[in-house]
């Protein structure tokens, strides 16, 4: 490894960035610029500021991504439908590629020799981080220190804390590893470690339990132009906007709990809480919009696309060649995807209740089981021998 003289951390202020800021310092013998990305985590950043230089840190550099993120990230997600294994939205795994690229824009402005980050040898985030490192950034070097310290675990990182007077709100008694931004909160840690044990309901900082939810429905109307949610109940709002508006409200409501074990890029098996709200109800609304107006054949070879998308936003190569066609083939398939689309939230559900748009493809006249004069049933006869001849030969 070439003599590093300054690196840029990706650094939250928990407790394994607070560590790792301290050790790089002391290891590395350089200079530590920490980044962190406004996300819509809901914490104080003027204060991780603040203990990021009282923990060493030459600077601390701050960058509101929140509309990007939901924008450029979180939107062309839900409109190709990725869901990795049938329940996770993917909260953790496409805000981590946008980290990476602003971190490695800070790194350059400041004229930094490496990056690093706060993610251990056993997550998937190493992989997400590195990987955006090294498809923009193939000059800087990567410290990674999970891989390469010798602190065995959160335990030791505590007691690691306690001995440099580094403030964190983690315990022995609840590490758990908690990750939060505009689009959802992970839990992963401590007692959830066993997947046969239910989460305390005190985990959840987001969603009201369903069994306590209000129990009056919630009616509520999600416009998209091109597959892309623009308005709710008529107001146009910003990306960051709408998805927080739908986030407060879907929330009281108990809606977008996950718990699942789900397969890691490196091979193991792991345990993961999610609270994905607001968008649990754009993915359903989205869905159903799809239903109206995309082309039956477009949809099937849409959703081929789909989980392998899923899988490579989770593996981290958002950055790929791969990613860009599927992203242009996915935008393709949204031009018709515009209408509005109306839910009922209710104690942890999202009902689909009423679907319109200008490009419907669906026609009443059409669909009728009344007289018409648009379809003629006797049609059917010939389509259903030829679609049978194969059949019937095979037979014969």
């Amino acid at each position: 490894m070439r003599e590093i003289r300054r690196i840029v951390l990706a650094y939250s202020g928990g407790l394994d960035t607070s560590v790792i800021l301290r050790w790089l310092i002391e290891t590395y013998g350089c200079e530590v610029v920490c980044f962190v990305a406004d996300l819509g985590q809901d914490e104080d950043l003027d204060e991780a500021v603040e203990k990021a230089r009282a923990t060493g840190a030459k600077d601390c550099v701050v960058r509101d991504l929140r509309e990007e993120f939901v924008r450029d990230f979180v939107f062309p997600a839900l409109a190709a439908n990725a869901v990795y294994q049938g329940n996770y939205l993917l909260g953790t795994s496409l805000a981590r590629p946008l980290i990476a690229k602003e971190q490695v824009q800070v790194a350059r402005e400041v004229g930094a020799d490496a990056v690093s980050h706060g993610c251990t040898g056993k997550g998937n985030d190493q992989v997400r981080f590195e990987l955006t490192y090294q498809a923009l950034a193939p000059e800087l070097q990567i410290v990674a220190p999970w891989r390469e310290w010798t602190l065995g675990g959160r335990s030791e990182c505590i007691e690691y804390a306690k001995k440099h007077r580094i403030p964190v709100s983690a315990t022995v008694a609840k590490p758990y590893s908690i990750d939060r931004n505009l689009f959802h909160i992970s839990y992963e840690g401590g007692i959830l470690e066993d997947p046969w044990r239910a989460p305390d309901e005190e985990i959840f900082e987001w969603t009201v339990s369903p069994e306590r939810a209000s129990d009056t429905p919630e009616f509520l109307e999600i416009e998209f132009e091109g597959g892309r949610p623009v308005a709710v109940d008529g107001a146009r709002l910003s990306p960051a906007e709408l998805l927080r508006s739908l986030n407060q409200r879907a929330a009281a409501h108990g809606v977008g709990r996950v718990d699942m074990v789900e397969d890691r890029t490196v091979g193991m098996k792991s345990r993961g809480v999610y609270e994905t709200p607001g968008g649990t109800v754009l993915h359903v609304a989205h869905r159903a919009l799809e239903h109206l107006t995309l082309d039956r054949e477009v949809m099937l070879e849409r959703d081929r696309l789909t989980p392998k998308i899923a899988q490579l936003i989770y593996a981290g190569f958002w950055f790929s060649p791969e990613m860009e066609f599927l992203r242009a083939a996915t935008e393709r398939s949204q031009e018709r995807v515009t209408g509005t689309v109306r839910l009922k939230i209710y104690r942890g559900t999202a009902t689909v209740v009423g679907r319109k748009s200008p490009v419907s493809l669906y026609r009443p006249e059409v669909v009728t089981f009344e007289a018409d004069e648009a379809y003629d049933q006797k049609d059917a006869d010939g389509f259903i021998r030829l679609n049978a001849l194969r059949l019937r030969i095979r037979r014969s």
